[in-house]
């Protein structure tokens, strides 16, 4: 992604913002597209004949060499495919377009700054020649490289200036600031590699102690890669925001320098946005919101809960009833049969679950099985057939569905019928064909493999997968 002029912002307020650090002894997660980047538009390298490969193979190896001399271990996260959303499309486009005109003024003796085409396969040999530990993504790197630092409380290392929205624990280090090439020893001894580190906690604290949660919408609102809505002008006009300024940059950090201001002076980003969405027409701000709200939600951390809404284990509630309602005949079978038999128990079991920050007990019914089910203590005597009914019940999933799925997949299938039954908020077309995919991988890697394959794609597989 990418806000523009929040960078240079930030490093305009250097001694506000930054603190220096003298880097060692760490793990490290490396923005890879940012790397290869810095490193082959800082390094002299000759860019106008198709890349001078071998150089910037050494100028990436030195880099990481200095790292190793500093007991720094990095981790390279690279950037995947495009969001099947393409909501950057127009973003690339933009891109795609200043890559031609540099290409051309290159080509004509003039200057320009483009990668060689084969820049990030030369990068990535290098990585695997040192055994430098990296990972592709399947789309932005972002979220997952902030997850990554965040889970190994280590500083992130890249020059994209959403970093200074995301909530790294550690900090964020620019590359521009990464003195790699001065590397200094502290008592003679220990190397380390001078730095400068961005504190969100500073950044917040000078607009009045601004809640961190707002920064994602001040991102979305000053346009990122991802969203640049025209219908924002209109916000930000009406809101009186101090964009006056003759230069392209001094109108750039005019808008930041209002938009952080006013933002400040809310709670949260609800309050925040519902003040936003008050300058726009009445029929355009339902769309508005979706647009906004979505695009915040890049900032957000991967595999962490949504808080506002139901808690992951309310899906898996009437299977618990089933479970609830085997042991509590197991339980009054074997009350029945003991010598000082117990009163009857209720038909209700208690539950802790998360609703929204807090916890709450809730009673839940259990749901009494089908008779020939209904003893748990005999539940493994039951014919196979049986056994596999309570589960297709439980499942609320008649047998005929199953009846052309290879064995192997009857059993994801089902349950995935259970899911899309009972998911919150409903599940859409492309999260079916992703599951597919997942389900399918395993054994098409495994007949592809094996010896003496001929077709490497099952017939079932074919009919399966999703068009």
């Amino acid at each position: 992604m990418g806000i523009r002029g929040l960078m240079s912002f930030v490093e305009d307020h250097s001694n506000e913002f930054f603190t220096d650090l003298k880097l060692r002894d760490t793990k490290i997660v490396i923005d890879g597209y940012a790397l290869f980047h810095r490193l082959c538009f800082s390094s002299n390298l000759d860019l106008r004949y198709g890349g001078d490969y071998d150089s910037f193979a050494d100028v990436v190896q030195k880099f990481f060499e200095s790292l190793f001399a500093c007991n720094i271990c990095p981790y390279v996260v690279l950037d995947g495919g495009c969001d099947i959303s393409d909501k950057k499309l127009t973003t690339l486009k933009d891109r795609a377009r200043e890559k031609i005109q540099m290409a051309h003024s290159l080509s004509v003796g003039g200057s320009g700054y483009v990668c060689p085409l084969l820049i990030r396969e030369v990068f990535i040999q290098v990585l695997i020649k040192l055994r430098v530990c990296f990972v592709q993504c399947f789309s932005e790197a972002d979220r997952d490289i902030m997850t990554l630092a965040n889970h190994w409380n280590c500083p992130v290392l890249s020059s994209d200036s959403d970093f200074c929205i995301f909530d790294v624990k550690t900090g964020f280090c620019p590359l521009n600031s990464f003195q790699w090439r001065n590397m200094n020893t502290i008592k003679g001894t220990q190397n380390y590699i001078p730095a400068k580190c961005f504190s969100l906690d500073a950044f917040c604290h000078h607009f009045s102690n601004m809640n961190k949660a707002l920064l994602p919408l001040f991102a979305v609102l000053c346009g990122n890669d991802h969203i640049n809505l025209p219908i924002m002008e209109t916000f930000l006009s009406k809101a009186r925001l101090p964009l006056g300024a003759t230069s392209s940059k001094g109108r750039r950090h005019h808008r930041i320098l209002g938009l952080l201001n006013w933002l400040s002076h809310f709670a949260n980003p609800t309050e925040a946005l519902d003040n936003v969405l008050k300058y726009l027409p009445k029929k355009d701000r339902e769309n508005v919101k979706e647009l906004l709200c979505c695009s915040m939600e890049e900032y957000q951390q991967s595999q962490v809960e949504n808080m506002q809404r139901p808690n992951a284990h309310r899906i898996s509630q009437p299977i618990r009833q089933i479970i609830y309602g085997l042991l509590l005949n197991a339980s009054l079978h074997l009350d029945k049969t003991s010598w000082n038999a117990l009163p009857p128990q209720p038909l209700a079991f208690s539950e802790v679950e998360r609703i929204n920050k807090n916890i709450r007990t809730s009673i839940l019914d259990a749901v009494e099985p089908a008779k020939d089910h209904s003893d748990l203590s005999r539940l493994t005597e039951l014919s196979l057939r049986r056994r596999q009914m309570l589960l297709l019940e439980t499942l609320k999933v008649k047998q005929t569905i199953l009846e052309p799925i290879p064995t192997s997949l009857k059993l994801p299938i089902a349950v995935s019928c259970y899911w899309l039954q009972h998911t919150e908020p409903k599940a859409k077309l492309h999260h079916l064909q992703s599951l597919l995919l997942a389900m399918l991988v395993g054994p098409l890697i495994a007949i592809i493999n094996s010896p003496g394959n001929v077709d490497p794609v099952p017939r079932q597989a074919q009919c399966l997968a999703p068009h």
